[in-house]
């Protein structure tokens, strides 16, 4: 298993989209002036989830809806919501996080990086491993249970704890832009199939999306590595949190794919997911719902360690236990 995952994670090394990552962080700690605008990368990453829930809705148009989907999608909405209870007991106890801290922390990894589900998707492709369309929706049932989790953990305190329940946090939680966007590319793809998919292949697929997926990663590595660098409230065990819970996340996957009957690269996938972190969406609801939490903890854990972890080792890793234990 350790040499197949250790080949994998060499291949998936010298990728464009790694190389890109590399790229951005390197900039990043050099405080090269490189950067790429805001409204720009907002751009990008609104690309990226059209086209991947677009993408995922045609192929699930092609397949149809089954047991798979049903099972991935409720097991991925459970999961995404009890993690973060057992997170923030692990963030309390182990790296002495500061109660709203840890809640705000564990909500990132209760929820998923639509960036490292793209990664995973197109690693996938290159290695030759199938996947079904519907994991695109999974991604999407997996983005707001996170949140609520965190606003029920800091709930029994109310005020006390800093947490504000105001109806834009709703509207933020339950029609969050991302999660919207990427729920109705699904829906188009799903109503439109293969011909609809015809008329826009150009735009969703092949090198554009590579080369998209470049731009955007090139940017994240940028803020991951400036992130790291501005903040002075980290601890070892910080890092190692950020770095095991992912493991343990996709273990845990894994394992309930094997009941569940997934193939290889749908397991893989949801193994993906769990192991991810928010950095778009949970951050933006943790400003309204908890805005005494420090982001300068929750951030650079999720953005700066357990995403460059997934992206180089993480990937290829689950893949390989995928094929271990879906045997």
């Amino acid at each position: 298993m350790f040499e197949a995952a250790w080949s994998a994670a060499s291949a998936n090394l010298v990728a464009p989209a790694i190389l890109f990552f590399v790229l951005g962080a390197f900039a990043g700690w050099t405080r090269s002036d490189l950067t790429i605008p805001d409204q720009v990368a907002k751009t990008l990453a609104l690309y990226l989830m059209l086209a991947i829930g677009f993408k995922g809705g045609v192929e699930a148009n092609a397949s149809g809806f089954n047991g798979a989907l049903i099972a991935a999608g409720g097991f991925g909405m459970m999961f995404s919501f009890v993690a973060p209870f057992a997170a923030y007991f692990v963030l309390r106890a182990f790296c002495r996080i500061e109660r709203v801290t840890a809640a705000a922390t564990a909500a990132h990894y209760g929820s998923v990086s639509v960036v490292t589900f793209a990664a995973g998707s197109e690693y996938l492709r290159s290695v030759g491993v199938d996947f079904s369309g519907h994991m695109a929706a999974v991604l999407a049932l997996m983005e707001t249970p996170g949140i609520l989790a965190a606003l029920i953990i800091v709930g029994s305190r109310g005020r006390a704890a800093g947490a504000r329940f105001r109806p834009a946090l709703w509207r933020e939680v339950l029609l969050n832009g991302a999660a919207l966007l990427l729920i109705g590319a699904f829906v188009i793809g799903l109503i439109t199939g293969e011909r609809g998919y015809a008329r826009i292949e150009g735009f969703v697929g092949g090198a554009l999306f590579q080369g998209v997926l470049c731009l955007f990663l090139l940017d994240m590595g940028v803020i991951a590595a400036r992130r790291l660098a501005e903040t002075h409230t980290l601890r070892v065990t910080h890092v190692i949190f950020a770095i095991v819970w992912p493991l343990l996340s996709a273990a845990v996957t894994l394992i309930a794919a094997k009941l569940m009957g997934l193939s290889i690269g749908d397991a893989t996938l949801l193994a993906v997911l769990a192991a991810s972190a928010s950095y778009i969406a949970v951050p933006a609801a943790m400003r309204m719902a908890l805005p005494n939490a420090d982001a300068g903890v929750y951030l650079p854990m999720s953005l700066a360690m357990t995403f460059p972890f997934n992206l180089v080792v993480g990937i290829p890793l689950y893949l390989a236990a995928a094929q271990l234990i879906m045997r």
